[in-house]
């Protein structure tokens, strides 16, 4: 555990020099254990097809996971989930409200998925205060256009609730990822609150783009400039001043726990781009307010 303590030591650094008392990870994951388990073992088994292991630095119980984000200031988290077919949208979603009931430090957190129900169980997730909504394209194969989604837009932009979504191409692609779909699904929805993950990797100057189109798009940095993606999908360092640019609309995400490197290292990686210090401290905890329902610590 002594390298674990470090890293938390290194953590505690960054956040006293940047004077926060804590961060907003705005891309966590918590799910029932048999949905985790199968997350997991996807990434046991990407490395023949992107040419690299993947393995999970946090593979530990829920408890120890949530115990580790206190320990390393994280004061504000999510618990991003997502089905991969229809019918499980409201059933994890129950999950997650029970997950939130009894941690009070998550945003509560609720997902969707193309169906004929979709728009009811949103609309319910609203009504019980949902802080953040999950969509992830590839895995859930989703067409955002899907008209069971119609109604889903139409809730979620009314109620300005912020939807992170999975939407690039990396690191692997889907039938309907990338920035197209999404930049018309804006021209329809132009209030809709989007927070695209991972930067939009590996589209980032296209969604750098969209993102500063749209008042209501921001993006999360969640594993973009730490060692392991910059191996994959390199950031462009031509589009830093466009990063600066857009201080006030990116927020911190990390994927915990199913990340192959140290909660210290993604965060030392966002810091470590040099844009200032108030760049560093609207990333990891400021910015999430200006998407938020509620006021984050």
């Amino acid at each position: 555990m002594q390298n674990r303590d470090d890293d938390i030591r290194r953590v505690h650094r960054v956040l006293d020099d940047l004077r926060l008392e804590s961060l907003v990870d705005v891309h966590t994951h918590f799910m029932p254990h048999s949905v985790l388990a199968k997350v997991w073992n996807y990434f046991d088994s990407v490395d023949d097809r992107l040419g690299t292991a993947w393995p999970i630095e946090y593979r530990v119980d829920e408890d120890e996971r949530t115990d580790l984000l206190r320990r390393y200031r994280v004061g504000t988290f999510t618990s991003l989930l997502y089905p991969h077919k229809p019918g499980m949208a409201e059933w994890l979603n129950g999950w997650a409200a029970e997950f939130a009931d009894r941690t009070p430090d998550c945003v509560r957190t609720a997902t969707f998925h193309p169906e004929p129900d979709a728009a009811r169980y949103v609309r319910a997730a609203v009504e019980d205060g949902v802080g953040v909504m999950k969509c992830h394209v590839q895995v859930g194969n989703i067409d955002v256009h899907d008209p069971y989604l119609d109604d889903v837009w139409a809730v979620l932009a009314d109620a300005a609730v912020p939807v992170v979504i999975h939407c690039g191409s990396g690191p692997e692609p889907g039938r309907h990822t990338g920035p197209d779909p999404i930049r018309a699904l804006l021209h329809r929805f132009p209030t809709l609150t989007l927070l695209i993950a991972h930067m939009g990797m590996p589209e980032y100057e296209d969604f750098l783009t969209l993102a500063e189109t749209f008042d209501n798009v921001g993006l999360d940095t969640t594993m973009v400039f730490t060692d392991f993606t910059e191996q994959l999908a390199p950031y462009p360092r031509s589009a830093l001043p466009r990063l600066r640019d857009l201080q006030h609309k990116i927020v911190f995400g990390s994927d915990f726990p199913n990340i192959p490197y140290s909660y210290a290292h993604a965060v030392e990686s966002v810091v470590g781009l040099e844009l200032g210090d108030d760049w560093s401290r609207a990333v990891l905890h400021d910015n999430w307010a200006r998407f938020s329902r509620r006021t984050a610590p």
